[in-house]
Protein backbone atom coordinates (compact mmCIF):
# COMPACT_ATOMS: atom_id res chain seq x y z
CA UNK A 1 0.00 0.00 0.00
CA UNK A 2 1.55 2.96 -1.11
CA UNK A 3 1.47 6.68 0.04
CA UNK A 4 -0.18 7.96 -2.78
CA UNK A 5 -3.27 6.03 -1.74
CA UNK A 6 -4.39 6.52 1.28
CA UNK A 7 -7.21 4.36 3.03
CA UNK A 8 -10.59 5.51 3.13
CA UNK A 9 -11.54 5.03 6.61
CA UNK A 10 -15.57 3.92 7.52
CA UNK A 11 -16.97 2.85 10.90
CA UNK A 12 -16.13 -0.64 10.06
CA UNK A 13 -12.79 -0.96 7.45
CA UNK A 14 -10.95 1.15 5.52
CA UNK A 15 -10.11 0.84 2.12
CA UNK A 16 -8.47 2.35 -0.28
CA UNK A 17 -9.91 4.26 -3.45
CA UNK A 18 -11.02 1.94 -6.37
CA UNK A 19 -7.44 0.44 -7.90
CA UNK A 20 -5.39 1.52 -10.43
CA UNK A 21 -3.27 -1.57 -10.61
CA UNK A 22 -5.82 -3.95 -10.10
CA UNK A 23 -5.27 -4.21 -6.29
CA UNK A 24 -7.26 -2.86 -3.28
CA UNK A 25 -6.86 -3.47 0.33
CA UNK A 26 -9.46 -3.43 3.07
CA UNK A 27 -8.13 -3.02 6.55
CA UNK A 28 -10.92 -4.00 9.11
CA UNK A 29 -11.53 -2.47 12.46
CA UNK A 30 -12.12 -6.30 13.68
CA UNK A 31 -12.45 -9.50 12.92
CA UNK A 32 -16.41 -9.16 13.39
CA UNK A 33 -16.62 -7.39 10.53
CA UNK A 34 -14.70 -9.95 7.74
CA UNK A 35 -18.89 -11.31 6.99
CA UNK A 36 -20.12 -8.14 6.98
CA UNK A 37 -17.20 -6.87 4.53
CA UNK A 38 -17.67 -10.44 2.28
CA UNK A 39 -21.24 -9.34 2.07
CA UNK A 40 -21.55 -5.96 1.18
CA UNK A 41 -17.92 -5.78 -1.23
CA UNK A 42 -17.24 -9.24 -2.73
CA UNK A 43 -20.33 -10.97 -2.99
CA UNK A 44 -22.77 -8.48 -3.20
CA UNK A 45 -26.15 -9.75 -4.34
CA UNK A 46 -26.15 -7.07 -7.14
CA UNK A 47 -23.69 -5.69 -9.32
CA UNK A 48 -20.36 -7.16 -10.98
CA UNK A 49 -19.71 -10.72 -10.05
CA UNK A 50 -16.07 -11.46 -9.06
CA UNK A 51 -14.91 -15.69 -8.67
CA UNK A 52 -11.97 -15.46 -6.35
CA UNK A 53 -9.71 -17.53 -4.64
CA UNK A 54 -8.37 -16.67 -1.47
CA UNK A 55 -5.21 -17.11 0.68
CA UNK A 56 -4.57 -16.66 4.16
CA UNK A 57 -0.97 -15.42 5.20
CA UNK A 58 0.30 -14.51 8.98
CA UNK A 59 2.33 -11.38 7.93
CA UNK A 60 0.98 -8.23 5.56
CA UNK A 61 4.33 -7.81 5.02
CA UNK A 62 5.20 -10.88 2.98
CA UNK A 63 4.42 -10.64 -0.87
CA UNK A 64 2.98 -13.61 -3.07
CA UNK A 65 6.10 -15.43 -3.69
CA UNK A 66 6.72 -19.00 -4.40
CA UNK A 67 9.05 -21.11 -1.84
CA UNK A 68 10.99 -21.70 -5.14
CA UNK A 69 11.56 -17.94 -5.84
CA UNK A 70 11.67 -17.16 -1.59
CA UNK A 71 14.91 -20.10 -1.95
CA UNK A 72 16.49 -18.76 -5.16
CA UNK A 73 16.19 -15.18 -3.70
CA UNK A 74 18.50 -16.75 -0.77
CA UNK A 75 20.89 -18.17 -3.25
CA UNK A 76 21.35 -14.65 -4.70
CA UNK A 77 20.02 -16.57 -8.01
CA UNK A 78 16.69 -14.00 -8.55
CA UNK A 79 19.46 -12.00 -10.62
CA UNK A 80 19.37 -14.02 -13.49
CA UNK A 81 17.74 -14.15 -16.42
CA UNK A 82 14.04 -15.61 -16.96
CA UNK A 83 15.88 -18.39 -19.06
CA UNK A 84 18.38 -18.88 -16.46
CA UNK A 85 15.88 -18.97 -14.07
CA UNK A 86 13.07 -21.51 -15.73
CA UNK A 87 16.47 -24.10 -16.71
CA UNK A 88 17.14 -24.11 -12.78
CA UNK A 89 13.76 -24.61 -12.15
CA UNK A 90 13.32 -27.52 -14.35
CA UNK A 91 16.63 -29.44 -12.93
CA UNK A 92 15.14 -28.98 -9.72
CA UNK A 93 11.91 -30.46 -10.64
CA UNK A 94 13.97 -33.58 -12.19
CA UNK A 95 16.39 -33.83 -9.12
CA UNK A 96 13.22 -34.32 -7.02
CA UNK A 97 11.87 -37.03 -9.63
CA UNK A 98 14.59 -39.21 -9.19
CA UNK A 99 14.71 -38.54 -5.51
CA UNK A 100 10.86 -39.82 -5.41
CA UNK A 101 11.83 -43.14 -7.13
CA UNK A 102 10.37 -45.86 -5.34
CA UNK A 103 8.72 -43.57 -2.79
CA UNK A 104 5.39 -43.45 -4.32
CA UNK A 105 4.31 -47.04 -3.08
CA UNK A 106 3.40 -49.75 -5.73
CA UNK A 107 1.86 -48.50 -9.46
CA UNK A 108 2.03 -44.71 -9.31
CA UNK A 109 0.33 -42.97 -11.47
CA UNK A 110 2.07 -40.88 -14.25
CA UNK A 111 2.33 -37.39 -13.48
CA UNK A 112 2.45 -34.01 -15.41
CA UNK A 113 5.03 -31.30 -14.57
CA UNK A 114 2.51 -29.34 -12.51
CA UNK A 115 1.07 -32.57 -10.75
CA UNK A 116 4.92 -33.42 -9.94
CA UNK A 117 4.88 -29.54 -8.65
CA UNK A 118 1.86 -30.01 -6.49
CA UNK A 119 3.10 -33.44 -5.24
CA UNK A 120 6.48 -31.66 -4.59
CA UNK A 121 4.90 -28.99 -2.46
CA UNK A 122 2.43 -31.33 -0.71
CA UNK A 123 5.68 -32.56 0.77
CA UNK A 124 7.80 -29.63 1.70
CA UNK A 125 9.53 -29.31 -1.60
CA UNK A 126 10.67 -25.83 -2.80
CA UNK A 127 8.07 -25.34 -5.42
CA UNK A 128 6.49 -22.41 -8.54
CA UNK A 129 3.59 -22.79 -6.98
CA UNK A 130 1.48 -20.56 -4.62
CA UNK A 131 -1.22 -22.44 -2.16
CA UNK A 132 -5.30 -21.07 -2.41
CA UNK A 133 -8.56 -22.35 -1.21
CA UNK A 134 -12.11 -21.56 -2.48
CA UNK A 135 -13.07 -20.68 0.96
CA UNK A 136 -12.54 -17.57 2.52
CA UNK A 137 -12.71 -18.56 5.81
CA UNK A 138 -10.42 -21.21 5.38
CA UNK A 139 -8.10 -18.83 4.30
CA UNK A 140 -9.01 -16.61 7.70
CA UNK A 141 -7.84 -19.96 9.22
CA UNK A 142 -4.40 -20.23 7.68
CA UNK A 143 -4.18 -16.30 8.56
CA UNK A 144 -4.87 -16.82 12.44
CA UNK A 145 -3.59 -20.48 13.13
CA UNK A 146 0.13 -19.65 14.57
CA UNK A 147 1.08 -17.39 17.54
CA UNK A 148 2.23 -14.26 16.63
CA UNK A 149 2.94 -11.31 18.88
CA UNK A 150 4.96 -8.84 16.40
CA UNK A 151 2.01 -8.67 13.69
CA UNK A 152 -0.36 -6.14 13.67
CA UNK A 153 -2.53 -7.65 11.10
CA UNK A 154 -3.21 -10.33 9.15
CA UNK A 155 -3.94 -10.53 5.94
CA UNK A 156 -6.58 -12.62 3.68
CA UNK A 157 -5.98 -12.20 -0.27
CA UNK A 158 -8.59 -12.77 -2.48
CA UNK A 159 -7.21 -12.86 -6.44
CA UNK A 160 -10.40 -12.91 -9.22
CA UNK A 161 -10.15 -16.42 -11.37
CA UNK A 162 -12.04 -15.28 -14.31
CA UNK A 163 -9.93 -11.48 -14.34
CA UNK A 164 -6.51 -13.47 -14.00
CA UNK A 165 -8.14 -16.13 -16.93
CA UNK A 166 -8.88 -13.15 -19.15
CA UNK A 167 -5.62 -11.62 -19.53
CA UNK A 168 -4.10 -14.88 -19.73
CA UNK A 169 -5.56 -15.31 -23.58
CA UNK A 170 -4.60 -11.99 -23.74
CA UNK A 171 -0.60 -12.32 -22.85
CA UNK A 172 -1.05 -15.96 -24.35
CA UNK A 173 -0.76 -14.26 -28.39
CA UNK A 174 2.19 -12.65 -27.19
CA UNK A 175 6.01 -13.08 -26.57
CA UNK A 176 7.04 -15.44 -24.30
CA UNK A 177 9.37 -14.66 -21.29
CA UNK A 178 10.74 -18.28 -20.35
CA UNK A 179 11.87 -21.09 -21.88
CA UNK A 180 8.84 -22.16 -23.37
CA UNK A 181 5.98 -20.60 -21.52
CA UNK A 182 4.14 -17.40 -21.71
CA UNK A 183 4.21 -14.97 -18.72
CA UNK A 184 0.97 -16.01 -17.58
CA UNK A 185 -0.98 -16.97 -14.35
CA UNK A 186 -1.66 -20.53 -14.43
CA UNK A 187 -4.38 -22.46 -11.83
CA UNK A 188 -3.35 -25.54 -10.97
CA UNK A 189 -6.04 -28.72 -9.59
CA UNK A 190 -4.26 -31.15 -10.09
CA UNK A 191 -6.66 -34.37 -9.80
CA UNK A 192 -4.14 -36.57 -8.20
CA UNK A 193 -5.22 -38.84 -5.43
CA UNK A 194 -1.83 -38.52 -3.87
CA UNK A 195 -2.66 -35.05 -1.48
CA UNK A 196 -5.95 -35.64 0.97
CA UNK A 197 -5.25 -32.13 2.24
CA UNK A 198 -6.04 -30.34 -1.24
CA UNK A 199 -9.68 -32.18 -1.04
CA UNK A 200 -10.27 -31.21 2.72
CA UNK A 201 -9.35 -27.53 2.13
CA UNK A 202 -11.00 -26.73 -1.18
CA UNK A 203 -7.16 -25.86 -2.56
CA UNK A 204 -5.64 -25.27 -5.87
CA UNK A 205 -2.38 -23.60 -6.65
CA UNK A 206 -1.12 -20.62 -9.25
CA UNK A 207 1.94 -20.47 -10.62
CA UNK A 208 3.26 -17.13 -11.74
CA UNK A 209 6.80 -16.60 -13.95
CA UNK A 210 9.90 -17.51 -12.11
CA UNK A 211 10.65 -14.54 -10.24
CA UNK A 212 6.92 -12.67 -10.29
CA UNK A 213 5.14 -12.01 -7.29
CA UNK A 214 1.32 -12.12 -7.54
CA UNK A 215 1.19 -8.70 -6.70
CA UNK A 216 4.27 -7.80 -9.49
CA UNK A 217 2.01 -9.47 -11.68
CA UNK A 218 -1.20 -7.81 -11.19
CA UNK A 219 0.04 -4.60 -10.99
CA UNK A 220 1.59 -4.54 -14.26
CA UNK A 221 -0.69 -6.33 -15.94
CA UNK A 222 -3.60 -4.51 -14.97
CA UNK A 223 -1.81 -1.28 -15.14
CA UNK A 224 -4.63 1.69 -15.10
CA UNK A 225 -7.24 -0.80 -14.44
CA UNK A 226 -9.98 -0.25 -11.59
CA UNK A 227 -10.76 -3.47 -11.67
CA UNK A 228 -10.53 -5.37 -8.00
CA UNK A 229 -8.55 -7.97 -9.42
CA UNK A 230 -6.25 -8.63 -6.03
CA UNK A 231 -8.18 -7.89 -2.59
CA UNK A 232 -5.96 -7.52 0.59
CA UNK A 233 -8.31 -7.90 3.85
CA UNK A 234 -6.01 -7.21 6.57
CA UNK A 235 -7.39 -8.08 10.16
CA UNK A 236 -6.32 -6.60 13.89
CA UNK A 237 -3.91 -9.93 14.97
CA UNK A 238 -4.90 -9.18 18.35
CA UNK A 239 -8.34 -10.41 17.06
CA UNK A 240 -6.90 -13.96 16.57
CA UNK A 241 -8.45 -16.04 19.46
CA UNK A 242 -12.08 -14.21 18.55
CA UNK A 243 -11.79 -15.74 14.86
CA UNK A 244 -10.24 -18.98 15.61
CA UNK A 245 -13.54 -19.63 17.63
CA UNK A 246 -15.41 -18.62 15.26
CA UNK A 247 -14.05 -20.57 12.45
CA UNK A 248 -14.30 -23.69 15.13
CA UNK A 249 -17.90 -23.46 15.46
CA UNK A 250 -18.16 -23.36 11.30
CA UNK A 251 -16.34 -26.81 11.71
CA UNK A 252 -13.15 -25.24 10.41
CA UNK A 253 -10.29 -26.37 12.13
CA UNK A 254 -6.84 -28.29 11.41
CA UNK A 255 -9.08 -31.39 11.87
CA UNK A 256 -11.39 -30.61 9.02
CA UNK A 257 -8.61 -29.09 6.90
CA UNK A 258 -5.52 -31.58 7.44
CA UNK A 259 -7.22 -35.31 7.52
CA UNK A 260 -4.57 -36.68 8.70
CA UNK A 261 -2.38 -37.33 11.91
CA UNK A 262 -0.47 -33.84 11.82
CA UNK A 263 -3.67 -32.60 11.76
CA UNK A 264 -4.98 -33.93 14.97
CA UNK A 265 -1.91 -33.21 16.66
CA UNK A 266 -2.19 -29.31 15.69
CA UNK A 267 -5.48 -28.93 16.66
CA UNK A 268 -5.27 -30.29 19.99
CA UNK A 269 -2.22 -27.92 20.94
CA UNK A 270 -4.95 -25.43 19.75
CA UNK A 271 -7.14 -26.51 22.00
CA UNK A 272 -5.14 -25.93 25.21
CA UNK A 273 -5.26 -22.06 23.80
CA UNK A 274 -9.10 -22.19 22.81
CA UNK A 275 -9.95 -23.16 26.30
Amino acid sequence: MSATNPLITTEAWQRTPPPADGITTFRLASWAKYFDLLETEVFPASGPKHRYIWRGQRSRSWSLSSSLDRLFDKLNRLNKGPLELERLSAEHLEAFKYAARGRRGPNPAELLENDWWALGQHFGLATPLLDWTRSPFAAAYFAFEELSDIEEFRVVYGLDQDAVQQKNRELSTGPSIELGRTPIVEFIDPMSDENQRLVSQGGLFTRAPIGWSIERWVSERFENSPDPVLLRIEIPSSDRLACLRTLSRMNISHLSLFPDLTGSSRATNLRLELE
